[in-house]
């Protein structure tokens, strides 16, 4: 099995198109198609259902995608690790994040790293604390910025960030803004709640919080970004339970303590594959995270 064959398999996987997928990696359709061949009679199964329109995988096809998608991930890290002994860091670092994640400034991070590392191509992809601990576990991303989904496994390790307590907002004529200092989740029953998709990290503390108090909640209206949330709160259409630092956000609208939720604070973490296989890049950026060196390197410093 080559690997350029399960490059050419990953590709196609991707785009469930051939003719996409072989304009993406700068080789003939005819040649692509030779080499998905190739792995199927080496597998001896069909890895693509084809269509005129589309190619979807098989069972054969999905069982050997995370497969696939490790090992190139491994080989990735290999060449990385020994350019970083040859003393230089290149290859592409790839970065997820929720939105407006707490205990890192990725973007102030981001920028302190580049210009460290300027040979480092750096790729960013924003989502949900469940999809980007599946895409850390699978080798898709060296790392991720998250809320806590689960304890340490063989796939999966994490680095602590920060935690924080759950906030209430509301707009300033809700009826709970004149109300008591502190807020329990028994006061918020029956209340139209705005919240984001299951899979975020605000939402999961949320459901836990809710779930915890034994009080069942309904969320009316579902968003995948933070602005969104601010605005239908702002237009007095619900109300958000939110980790503290969104308060800031927004100054206009009403911010209530949120008691009782103290086993599921907001915690934030690095999420990052086995030690043995972090890329060399992933290990640069939590060791600038956790130094805390943010500054622009010196002029005339050399960028390792």
């Amino acid at each position: 099995m080559e690997l350029r064959h399960l490059q050419h398999f990953v590709a196609v996987a991707e785009d469930q198109h051939f003719t996409r997928a072989a304009e993406r990696l700068m080789v003939s359709q005819s040649g692509l198609s030779a080499s998905i061949r190739a792995l199927e009679r080496e597998l001896r199964a069909p890895l693509f259902v084809r269509t005129t329109r589309r190619v979807t995988l098989t069972e054969a096809g999905r069982a050997l995608l995370a497969e696939a998608e490790r090992i190139l991930a491994q080989v990735r890290s290999a060449h990385e690790a020994v350019a970083a002994v040859q003393g230089v860091l290149r290859g592409t670092l790839a970065l997820g994040t929720e939105q407006c994640i707490a205990g890192v400034h990725v973007a102030r991070l981001l920028a302190a790293f580049r210009g460290r590392h300027p040979d480092v191509e750096i790729r960013l992809r924003q989502a949900g604390s469940l999809a980007l601990a599946e895409e850390v576990a699978a080798g898709r991303l060296d790392l991720a910025f998250a809320y806590r989904t689960q304890d340490d496994s063989d796939q999966l390790r994490s680095v602590a960030l920060t935690s924080e307590p759950m906030t209430v907002l509301c707009h300033p004529s809700h009826r709970l803004a004149s109300a008591a200092a502190v807020l329990a989740p028994d006061d918020l029953a029956g209340e139209v709640f705005v919240d984001f998709h299951p899979d975020w990290g605000p939402r999961r503390t949320t459901d836990a919080a809710f779930t915890a108090a034994g009080v069942r909640r309904t969320v009316a209206l579902e968003v995948n970004d933070v602005h969104s949330l601010l605005d239908l709160v702002d237009e007095n259409l619900g109300i958000a339970v939110v980790p503290r630092h969104f308060r800031h956000k927004r100054p206009s609208l009403t911010a209530l303590p949120l008691k009782g939720a103290g086993a599921t604070e907001y915690e934030t973490v690095a999420l990052l594959p086995p030690d043995r296989a972090t890329s060399p890049a992933a290990r640069a950026l939590v060791t600038l995270l956790e130094t805390g060196d943010l500054a622009p390197p010196p002029e005339g410093a050399q960028p390792s």
